[in-house]
């Protein structure tokens, strides 16, 4: 218990930092055009994370709103219900999650969709031999081929939201007594805190790896685009507004302060 509340204080203590805060959304930015630098004139050696088969792609990136979701969701309760355990503000809260997936789901499919129709299917990776019959890339895969299109990076995309999205809604912790909760919710609370972090951390790394190794440069910066975008239309200007599901609490204050 003890090694955990470290932990969860130096994790608090490094968010509190203003430029730690302000400069994390942008960073995903800069690592996108770096990224594709080193990617386009073959400056990163290809490494276990060059393929996209590796561990953390597979069982962590590609079901990444699944792990956002499954654990924002029990730390959205725990920490907002110290703060007020009103129904009313707690079922608000949790609508950003449900927000959060719409936008998650609109963007993706409006990918696919993209990719849909701008593309063709060939017979061969290198486009040489068509195959016409197949109007989408779900019949052109199913049937063994290759689907070339307009495909912008879903993985910058969900990879950059998600991450900005578990940064705001654990925000709370910066002022949240945890001292006089009871044993249990605390230690659930703090391992979620650390479990998120540890999300965090891992969302960023992939993001990096996406970078230096898939996709195009115009691919992966629409897609990092989408994220940033998204964030900021919901938690810097619709959150804002008393129709919306609103802000963290903490943030909240901070928030109408700034605007006051």
């Amino acid at each position: 218990m003890a090694a955990v509340d470290v932990v969860v204080c130096n994790l608090v203590t490094l968010w509190r930092i203003p430029a730690v805060r302000h400069k994390f959304p942008w960073m995903f930015l800069l690592i996108s055009v770096v990224g594709s630098f080193l990617k386009d004139f073959q400056l990163v050696p290809q490494t276990y994370f060059s393929s996209s088969r590796n561990f953390l792609n597979v069982y962590f990136v590609k079901v990444s709103w699944g792990w956002t979701v499954l654990l924002l969701t029990p730390f959205i309760l725990l920490s907002n219900a110290a703060f007020s355990r009103n129904a009313i503000f707690l079922g608000r809260r949790l609508l950003s999650l449900a927000v959060a997936t719409a936008v998650w789901y609109a963007c993706t499919e409006t990918f696919f969709y993209i990719e849909d129709v701008t593309g063709a299917c060939f017979q061969t990776d290198s486009m040489d031999v068509p195959s016409g019959q197949f109007a989408s890339k779900a019949e052109c895969r199913r049937a063994g081929f290759h689907w070339h299109g307009y495909d912008i990076s879903g993985h910058a995309f969900i990879l950059t939201y998600s991450a900005l999205f578990i940064v705001e809604e654990t925000a709370p912790m910066a002022s949240l007594k945890t001292e006089g909760m009871s044993t249990l919710p605390r230690l659930v609370l703090n391992l979620l805190y650390v479990a998120l972090n540890l999300i965090v951390i891992i969302w960023v790394w992939m993001f990096i790896c996406t970078s230096v190794y898939f996709h195009d440069v115009s691919h992966k910066l629409l897609g990092t685009a989408s994220g940033l975008l998204a964030w900021y239309l919901t938690y810097r200007l619709w959150y804002l507004k008393p129709w919306s599901p609103g802000l963290p609490p903490k943030r909240q204050l901070k928030e109408q302060k700034q605007h006051t």
